[in-house]
Formats: C-alpha cells, sequence, structure tokens
C-alpha cells in the first residue's frame, strides 16, 4: 500500500487551483472533498440576509427566483456587498425592531400598571427602566438576525462613544438626570413646584410628566414649562408638596385708625373661615403687621392642602367675605390721605382774587 502525500489547498487559491494542485493518482475521496471546498466570497455579506435567501429559496423556488433576482442588483462598498434583497431584509428588521420594542413596552407597562403597591413615581421608574431594557433587547436579537459581527462593529462603536461623550452629553444626562429624581422621590407627578420664566417672574405649577430630556411644568396660566431633568436635579427647587401638601395663604388687609382692631380681627377670621377650601386645622389666624401710614396693617394667615387649584382664588375669596363684613359692620377701609400747604405771595393772591371775582360774576349772572 503506498501513501501518497496530498498536499494543503491554499485557502487564498481558486477551487481550480486547489484541484489541479493535487496529483492525478490522490484518493478519488481527496479529490472530491478539495473539489466540494467553496470558493472564498470576494467580499462580506450580512449572513443573516444570506441565510434567510437560502431557507426560502429552499422551500419555496419560485419566491427564491425573485430573492435571487433582487440579490443580483446591488453594489460593493468596501468588503460588503449591499444588494436590493439586503437592503429590504434590512429595512424589515429595523421595522420589526421598532414594533417589538414598542409593542413589548406598552404590554410591559400594562402589567407594571395592574402593580398597585407602587405609587406614581415608583411605577414611572419601572416603566423607564423597562422601555430601555426592551429597546436593548430588540436592537441585540435585531443584530443577531442579520448576523452582524458585532467585532465588525469595534470602530462605529468608539465614534458613538465619542458623539455620545460631545453632541449628546446633555441628552444622556438629562436621562439619568430624571431616573434619579424619580428614584429619590425629590419630585413625581403631581408635585406643585415654583417656576421662573424668562423675565425672571416666578409663579408655581404642577409637574404633568417627566420625560426623557425634561420635566413637563403646567402652570395655572396653562402655560407649559419644559425644565431639563438635569436643571431641577442641580439647581434649587421649590417644592410646595414634597412631604406635605399643606401651602399658607397670606391676604394683606388695611383698616383705618379709627377702627377697632378687635372687632376687625373677629371678622377677619370669619371671612378666612367662610372659604371652602381653607383647612379648620390648622386654623386661621391674623397678625398685626405694622402701623402703615395711612391704615393699620393685618395679614391673614390661612391652610390649604390643593396648592394645583391655585392660590390666588382663595385670597379673592376671602378679601370679597371680607368687605361684605366690613360694610355690614362699619369698618372702614382707608384710602391714601394728603395734607397740602400752599405758601402765598404776591402772585398767588392774584390768583386767588381773579378766582373769588370769577365765581361771583358767575353767581350773579345766574
Amino acid at each position: 500500500m503506498t501513501i501518497t502525500e496530498v498536499p494543503a489547498p491554499d485557502p487564498s487559491a481558486s477551487v481550480a487551483e486547489s484541484a489541479a494542485a493535487v496529483p492525478a493518482d490522490a484518493p478519488s475521496a481527496v479529490a472530491d472533498t478539495v473539489a466540494a471546498t467553496p470558493a472564498a466570497s470576494p467580499v462580506g455579506d450580512l449572513a443573516g440576509v444570506n441565510a434567510l435567501r437560502d431557507a426560502v429559496s429552499d422551500t419555496t423556488p419560485t419566491v427564491g427566483t425573485v430573492i435571487e433576482q433582487l440579490d443580483a442588483w446591488g453594489f460593493t462598498i468596501a468588503d460588503t456587498r449591499f444588494s436590493l434583497w439586503s437592503v429590504l431584509v434590512v429595512v424589515m428588521v429595523i421595522v420589526g425592531v421598532i414594533v417589538f420594542a414598542r409593542l413589548g413596552s406598552r404590554l410591559a407597562n400594562a402589567g407594571v400598571r395592574r402593580i398597585s403597591r407602587l405609587d406614581l413615581a415608583q411605577r414611572l421608574l419601572v416603566e423607564k427602566l423597562v422601555a430601555v431594557v426592551m429597546w436593548v433587547v430588540a436592537i441585540l436579537i435585531g443584530i443577531d438576525m442579520l448576523g452582524i459581527d458585532l467585532t465588525a462593529l469595534t470602530v462605529f462603536s468608539g465614534a458613538f462613544g465619542l458623539a455620545i461623550g460631545f453632541g449628546l452629553q446633555k441628552t444622556f444626562g438629562n436621562l439619568i438626570a430624571g431616573i434619579i429624581l424619580l428614584m429619590d422621590r425629590s419630585i413625581k407627578p403631581g408635585d406643585v413646584i415654583a417656576v421662573a420664566d424668562t423675565t425672571g417672574k416666578e409663579t408655581f405649577g404642577q409637574i404633568r410628566k417627566i420625560g426623557v430630556r425634561a420635566v413637563s411644568v403646567v402652570t395655572r396660566d396653562a402655560k407649559e414649562y419644559l425644565i431639563p431633568n438635569e436643571n431641577l436635579m442641580v439647581n434649587q427647587v421649590e417644592n410646595w408638596s414634597y412631604s406635605s401638601r399643606d401651602v399658607r395663604v397670606q391676604v394683606p388687609v388695611g383698616i383705618s385708625y379709627n377702627c377697632d382692631i378687635k372687632q376687625a380681627e373677629a371678622l377677619m377670621l370669619e371671612a378666612a373661615r367662610s372659604c371652602k377650601r381653607v383647612q379648620e386645622h390648622p386654623s386661621p389666624s391674623v397678625w398685626l403687621q405694622e402701623y402703615g401710614d395711612n391704615s393699620v396693617n393685618f395679614v391673614i394667615h390661612c391652610w390649604i392642602i390643593d396648592p394645583e387649584e391655585g392660590v390666588g382664588n382663595v385670597r379673592s375669596d376671602v378679601l370679597k367675605k371680607l368687605w361684605d363684613l366690613f360694610k355690614e359692620h362699619g369698618v372702614e377701609i382707608p384710602f391714601p390721605q394728603r395734607d397740602i400747604n400752599l405758601r402765598t405771595n404776591d402772585e398767588f393772591q392774584q390768583l386767588v382774587a381773579a378766582i373769588a371775582q370769577r365765581v361771583s360774576e358767575q353767581s350773579t349772572n345766574g
């Protein structure tokens, strides 16, 4: 028995060259193996796209013919070939990833809402984390379906990380800030916070939504402020309903110096208690603030537990009721008074004489 040494085929050689390198007296099995070795593809393709094409062609030859025709129309960039078929598959996979991520997030959020033990902030936090997880899973499934080699994305991932570090730094910072705000529960939907507009005028509003980038705050004027999450985390925030929903409303009132102070205080308390939104505990109180230039100034302190309904309307209700009570009991609400001192001189005396003469003539003619 003679053993013939068969040279190993060169991977870079073509099939014909490899077959020609096999001696004529080589065993037929060795020759068949070399002949059956596929040729190396000159370009890199998406493995998932090719696998799907082969599977459809084996199952349905008619559809396979159409796919072969679509795959024949294409072009090559670097080491990767792009055809009409591969672009179509990539688009279908991207659409499938988006649909899967959104549908999965909605189903997961519906399950989270059924958990009654979670409050609004905890539920919103879980929903955001579930959404992030669903998108990551969907993207990884899409990459696996396309058969993309992750090692080929090393350069792309480095460029993407650099883009995040410079261009998307604020976006990711706001995302992390929103998650932190929900985790420590310092700000949650439904809270009432004080905000300032571009002119520096401060007002208050209720948090409607905590989004990925910003917090939506709606004021009593129906204006909606979109405040970046990062600003609420690093800056001072005045939260009216963080640990308690009790808010004190101050109503300034001035009465005449000739009025009975004790009677006026009793009427002020009665007016405050008559307002439906004013709480009995803590009870309203009246403070003497100062002796003003024209009036004795008081401040009515009353408490409410629903600041999202506004504070101006409470102040208005108390003042309107107090107006009727003051009118009924003869309590005077003063207005500014000024004493005018006129210095006399010749011109002033002539003016007085002229006015007196004019009045006398009108009386005589009348």
